[in-house]
């Protein structure tokens, strides 16, 4: 399925994480994420827009890293924004709260390594 066919969130949920098949991209994602959202709480609060402006450039360069360097492929960010941001939050929450293996399993994605709750 490609993104250009994708037509509701329900069938975008799974497509995005087989785009995130290796553990080290959802790696990447989870570190720009988390980087990216402290950004924009610490540029709120202070009222300073360096940290504003540097928070989806950070987060952007993490997960681009991990598609570009580490998984080879595109962006889904590229085809659907919105949905992809909204992911990107949904898989790490998951991730966080060790619920992301049965949602990896159901979109059929092999590599389930690097849970938070692995000894």
């Amino acid at each position: 399925m490609t993104q250009e066919r994708i037509a509701s969130y329900e069938e975008f949920w799974p497509f995005y994480l087989r785009q995130h098949r290796k553990p080290w991209t959802r790696r990447a994602h989870y570190l720009g994420t988390a980087a990216g959202t402290l950004l924009l709480l610490a540029g709120a609060a202070s009222r300073d827009w360096r940290l504003l402006a540097a928070a989806p450039v950070v987060g952007y360069a993490c997960a681009w890293i991990g598609h570009f360097g580490i998984e080879g492929n595109r962006p889904a960010t590229f085809g659907h924004p919105l949905w992809s941001l909204y992911s990107d939050f949904r898989m790490l929450a998951l991730w966080l709260a060790g619920r992301l293996g049965p949602e990896l399993d159901a979109a059929g994605v092999e590599d389930k390594t690097l849970s938070p709750h692995e000894p």
